[in-house]
């Protein structure tokens, strides 16, 4: 299972964590996330988890340009370290075509999804 945006082709990938004013964790994912980086983005969420101990885990896909199957089951164990840390784990911001993506795999019951018009609605709410 693959997603790829057509401007993607030949970019590095990047996760970055921040910790927000509400106490919540954001990944934000650039790139791509394949076999080859997919355990570096489930460390990030786990560590995320045990550092900060959010009440919520976001993780952006806004710039995520490809994800293969280990991406999503990179996304699947930070669900898991997040449900286990008592955490909700919400998925933001993801293409179209992932969205798809996790709407035919199942995963949409799982994951919270949130869009950037929501979020900056959310922000505008609460001053961040």
């Amino acid at each position: 299972m693959l997603f790829r945006d057509t401007d993607g082709v030949g970019m590095e990938s990047s996760f970055q964590r921040t910790l927000a004013d509400d106490g919540g964790a954001t990944i934000v994912v650039a790139g791509e996330v394949d076999f080859s980086n997919a355990d570096e983005l489930a460390d990030c969420v786990r560590a995320a988890v045990a550092e900060w101990s959010p009440p919520t885990v976001r993780i952006d896909l806004g710039a995520a340009s490809f994800i293969d199957s280990s991406g999503l089951g990179a996304l699947i164990e930070g669900y898991r370290a997040a449900g286990e840390a008592g955490a909700t784990f919400v998925v933001v911001n993801p293409s179209p075509s992932f969205r798809r993506v996790l709407d035919v795999t199942g995963l949409c019951e799982f994951f919270g999804l949130s869009f950037e018009s929501e979020t900056a609605d959310q922000s505008r709410a609460t001053g961040a």
